[in-house]
C-alpha cells in the first residue's frame, strides 16, 4: 500500500509545470540582470533624451495657450 502511494507520487508531473515557469523565469531575469549591466549607461542617456524632449514640447505647448 504505501509503495503503491510512493510510486504514484513518483509519477505524479504535475508539479513539473510549476518548476518548469520558474527556470524559465529564473533564466529570464538573470538575461534582463545581465543586459541592463551592459546597456545601463546607454538606456539612461536615451531615456534622458526622451524626457528632455517631451519636456520642451511640453513648454511649446504651453506657451501656445
Amino acid at each position: 500500500m504505501m509503495k503503491n502511494k510512493l510510486l504514484a507520487l513518483y509519477k505524479d508531473e504535475s508539479g513539473a509545470t510549476a518548476v518548469e515557469y520558474g527556470l524559465i523565469a529564473g533564466v529570464m531575469a538573470a538575461i534582463l540582470v545581465a543586459a541592463l549591466g551592459l546597456f545601463g549607461d546607454k538606456l539612461k542617456d536615451l531615456f534622458g533624451v526622451i524626457a528632455d524632449e517631451i519636456g520642451k514640447a511640453t513648454d511649446d505647448i504651453k506657451k501656445e495657450e
